[in-house]
C-alpha cells in the first residue's frame, strides 16, 4: 500500500515528523524501542490501511523527528502525540502502541483520556513495579550496542521471535534491519533505555479509563516483555479483552498480521 501524506510540526523548535497509510478514520500507531513509523511489518501496516488513516509518527530523535534538548521521557513523548493531534484537528480517535510504544500509548491515556477512543497495547507492560520483567541478560542483550550493526541485527531478531524464525528473518531482512540501526546514535538509544528504565522503576498514577476501550494483545513466547503483563494490564484497566498468541515472539506482528489487524478493527470499529 503507497503511503499517504505525512509531514511535521514543530514542538518547542523541534522537528517531530510523522507519515500516513491508507484511507478511513484516524488511528495513531506508536512504534517502540529504536524504531521509526516507517519500520512496520508491511501485511500488519497494510491491513490497517484497508480500514483507517494510519498515523506513523517517528518517536523523538528516530527517522525524521528532532531529539531536541533536555532528557527523553516517555511522558515527553507522550506529549508529542497529543501536539499532532492537535495539529492535524483530531478530536478522538484509537491509539495502538507496541513495545515502548505501548507506554507511550498509556501515558497519552493517562494525559488525555477524552482523545482516546480505543487502547490496543501489544507486547507491552503497564509500568511500576508491578511490571513482569524481562530477564537481565534479555535486557542486555537489547541494549548491547557493540558489533556492526549487521551483528546487532541479527542479536535484536533472536530476541523479537522465536529461535527457528528468527533464523530465517535475519537471513531475509538482517540487511534491511542493519541499514535501520546504522542510522541510529548511541546517544538517542542510551536515552530511550533511561526512559524505559525510569518507567519501570516508578510507580504508576491511576488512569481514569472509563470510556476507552482497551486490547492487550502479547506473544505466548516474548522474552522481552514476558507474557505474564498481559494479566497485569487486564487487572489495570478491568474490562479489557486478552489475546495471547501461541508460538509468537515479542514481533508478533509480523508473525500474526491479519489476526491482530482483525482484533484491532473490531475493537476500534474501522
Amino acid at each position: 500500500m503507497e503511503s499517504g501524506p505525512g509531514g511535521a510540526v514543530d514542538i518547542a523548535g523541534r522537528r517531530f515528523a510523522w507519515r500516513a497509510v491508507g484511507q478511513g478514520p484516524p488511528l495513531l500507531l506508536v512504534n517502540g524501542y529504536a524504531a521509526t513509523g516507517a519500520d512496520w511489518d508491511p501485511a500488519f501496516l497494510d491491513g490497517l490501511g484497508a480500514s483507517f488513516e494510519v498515523l506513523c509518527p517517528d518517536n523523538r530523535g528516530v527517522g525524521d523527528s528532532e531529539l531536541g534538548d533536555g532528557a527523553l521521557t516517555i511522558d515527553g513523548m507522550a506529549a508529542d502525540l497529543a501536539v499532532l493531534i492537535d495539529a492535524l484537528g483530531i478530536e478522538r480517535l484509537p491509539v495502538v502502541g507496541w513495545s515502548m510504544g505501548g507506554f507511550v500509548a498509556q501515558r497519552l491515556a493517562e494525559r488525555a483520556p477524552r482523545r482516546v477512543a480505543v487502547l490496543a497495547l501489544l507486547a507491552t507492560d503497564p509500568g511500576g513495579p508491578e511490571s513482569v520483567p524481562a530477564a537481565p541478560e534479555t535486557w542486555d542483550r537489547l541494549t548491547d550496542h557493540s558489533g556492526t550493526p549487521r551483528e546487532q541485527a541479527t542479536r535484536l531478531i533472536s530476541l523479537l521471535f522465536p529461535s527457528e524464525l528468527a533464523i530465517d528473518i535475519d537471513r531475509q531482512f538482517g540487511e534491511v534491519v542493519a541499514a535501520g540501526r546504522a542510522g541510529l546514535s548511541p546517544a538517542l538509544l542510551t536515552a530511550q533505555e533511561a526512559a524505559m528504565e525510569a518507567w519501570h522503576r516508578d510507580s504508576r498514577p491511576g488512569l481514569e479509563a472509563e470510556g476507552i476501550s482497551v486490547l492487550v494483545a502479547h506473544g505466548s513466547l516474548d522474552v522481552v516483555i514476558p507474557p505474564g503483563n498481559a494479566e497485569v494490564l487486564a487487572a489495570r484497566f478491568p474490562g479489557a479483552t486478552v489475546e495471547i498468541f501461541d508460538g509468537c515472539g515479542h514481533g508478533l506482528m509480523a508473525q500474526q498480521p491479519q489476526p491482530l489487524v482483525e482484533l484491532i478493527v473490531g475493537r476500534a470499529g474501522g
